[in-house]
Order: C-alpha cells, then sequence, then structure tokens
C-alpha cells in the first residue's frame, strides 16, 4: 500500500466544495421542452498530497470521472475551488493549465480508444514530449520513449507498430508509459483496469504501484471495485450520486466502514473461497440508482438504504471520527 510520503507538507491538490452541473433535457425531450440541472458532482472535497494515492469509488454514473475532469481542467466547474500546487485553477486561463498539466497527467479507462490509430507507439508516446519538450531533438524524444516503453514491459522492436496491433493490456501499458515520459508528479487513473480481465487488472495494478515507488507519484485511482483500489490507496473516497458518502484511511475503511453504502460495496467484493462466499450475507441493495435529473431529498441514498429513517429527509453532514474518517451518515 502506498503511504504519504510527504506528512505535514501543502497537498498538491485541494479540492474544496466542487459543483459540477450540465443543463439537460433528459431522455426522449422534445427539443422545446424546458432544459434541467443534472448535478454530476455535489460539494465534493478533498486533498492528495505527495507520493500518496487517494482512491475513488463508486457505481457507474456516480460523479467519480466527471469529478476526474473537472479537477483535470477538462470540465468546467460549477462552484468550488481547485487548486494544483497550490494554485487556483478553477477559471484560471489556458496557460496556466498548460504549466499544471505538464506535473499532471492521466491514463484513460479505454486503452484503445485513448490511443490514436494513425500514430505508431513511438509516436503516442513521444506526444507529450512534443507538446511540452520541443527544443528536445528527435533522437533525444525516441531515447526517451523507448526507455519509459522498456519500464512499463514493452520492447524497442514495437515501437513500430500501431494500436490495433497490441492486445488490452499492451495498450494499458503504452497509455501508461504515454503518462510518464514527462516524468510528471501526479497521474489521473480513470478506471485503468475496468476494461481488462482479472489477470491483465492485477498485473497493471503492480505495474502502477512499482512506478510509484520508484518515480515518486502520486495517484487519484478512480475505480466501481473496492477490491481494485484496496491494494493502491492509502485513503478511500466514496461516492454516490455526486456526493461523498464516506472518506476514510484505506485500512480504517476496509475494517469499519460506516457507510451503508460503504458496507454493501464491501459485502459485493467477492471472495476466493468458495464456502466463504456461500455463507456470506450479502446486504443487497434495493432498486436502481435514482436519475441525478431527480435525486432524493435529504440523504440521497435513502432510496435504496436499509436503514433509512424520518431523519433520512435532511441531508446529513460529513461527520468527522477519531480515526480520521467522515462519514454523511445520521446512523453512524
Amino acid at each position: 500500500m502506498a503511504t504519504d510520503m510527504s506528512a505535514g507538507a501543502s497537498p498538491l491538490l485541494s479540492v474544496r466544495d466542487l459543483h459540477v452541473d450540465f443543463r439537460v433535457r433528459g431522455a426522449n425531450a422534445l427539443p422545446w421542452t424546458p432544459m434541467r440541472t443534472l448535478r454530476a458532482v455535489d460539494g465534493v472535497s478533498l486533498d492528495l498530497h505527495a507520493g500518496e494515492t487517494l482512491g475513488v469509488v463508486g457505481e457507474s454514473g456516480c460523479g467519480k470521472s466527471t469529478l476526474a475532469r473537472a479537477i483535470l481542467g477538462l470540465v468546467p466547474a460549477s462552484a468550488g475551488s481547485i487548486r494544483w500546487f497550490g494554485e487556483e485553477m478553477r477559471g484560471a486561463p489556458t496557460a496556466a493549465w498548460q504549466k499544471v498539466r505538464r506535473q499532471v497527467q492521466v491514463v484513460f479507462q479505454d486503452p484503445l480508444a485513448s490511443l490514436d490509430p494513425r500514430m505508431n507507439v513511438a509516436q503516442i508516446v513521444a506526444e507529450p514530449l512534443r507538446t511540452h519538450e520541443p527544443h528536445l531533438s528527435r533522437q533525444d524524444m525516441h531515447r526517451r520513449a523507448k526507455a519509459m516503453l522498456e519500464r512499463v514491459g514493452l520492447a524497442e522492436s514495437q515501437m513500430s507498430r500501431y494500436p490495433h496491433e497490441f492486445s488490452g493490456g499492451q495498450c494499458q501499458r503504452i497509455g501508461i508509459a504515454r503518462a510518464l515520459v514527462l516524468a510528471p508528479r501526479v497521474v489521473v487513473c480513470d478506471e485503468p483496469v475496468s476494461a481488462l480481465d482479472v489477470t491483465i487488472q492485477a498485473q497493471i495494478v503492480e505495474l502502477l504501484e512499482a512506478l510509484q515507488r520508484e518515480m515518486r507519484l502520486a495517484l487519484v485511482f478512480i475505480a466501481h471495485d473496492l477490491a481494485v483500489v484496496r491494494r493502491l490507496s492509502r485513503r478511500v473516497q466514496v461516492m454516490y450520486l455526486g456526493k461523498t458518502m464516506e472518506a476514510a484511511p484505506g485500512d480504517a475503511l476496509y475494517r469499519t466502514p460506516r457507510h451503508p453504502y460503504t458496507q454493501a460495496l464491501l459485502a459485493a467484493v467477492p471472495v476466493p473461497d468458495p464456502r466463504v462466499e456461500r455463507a456470506k450475507d450479502v446486504p443487497l441493495l434495493a432498486g436502481e440508482p435514482p436519475s441525478p435529473l431527480a435525486p432524493p431529498s435529504g440523504c440521497v441514498f435513502r432510496s435504496r438504504c436499509p436503514h433509512a429513517f424520518a431523519r433520512c429527509v435532511q441531508a446529513p453532514p460529513l461527520k468527522p471520527a477519531v480515526d480520521g474518517s467522515v462519514v454523511a451518515c445520521w446512523l453512524a
């Protein structure tokens, strides 16, 4: 598990009360239907320190990827604060974001779709160098791309090939090499293993763990599977319908999850022992996640929570616990 290498230092990333809203008409709406507000991220706060991994977990549609895109400046934030390396970046000009992106890179969910099919591997991995270090010679760019590809487990002989000639796991290695060729300080991993089979998932997670130690990286690791996040993350943030349900140190969250939603996610993680798996009493969640266009009042999880009671019509605040956790639940 990754550890914080800069205890007491200022965070590399500090997000406070972040909101991301979209104006939409909804499915099957007519052209004259009034626009409605979809709140994809609703008041999320987080910190990321040097050398640590923050896991962001939740079901599909909970706002994880929108949160990642907002902190990268790829979608505009509606309200709140995004501070990279101490500088406020919400609403910052393109030139300011260009400096940040030299130090902050991203690994995308779909390995093949994130690579340009018209470029070979050498061109793909060297692309960030052409953007951020144009003074380098072609030979220097090739040398650095070759070294990074070898570090992620690919050979120089493969540099002339194109993305369609590789497996999904190899394409993700190429994406990781492209993200790391600039030697950034932070990498945002947006569900980097969800499109891969279980064996390849373990290999990619192991690779990221080794690269983090070697390059002293800070990672934001987004996933819908708590089992995948467990190995890497020092701290885990659980999201549901755009809100933070619980945030806790990794050990504390897996040992004593406080929010009913976190408990349900952990109970759904399969156990390798068939006898233990069959004996599990998994608290299945009722129904489907509600539409973000019409979320429940009060606690957004109350329509599926097995412990909901009258007070849940009021939105619970994030309450701190002695182990460094915060949880948004009246019963916690």
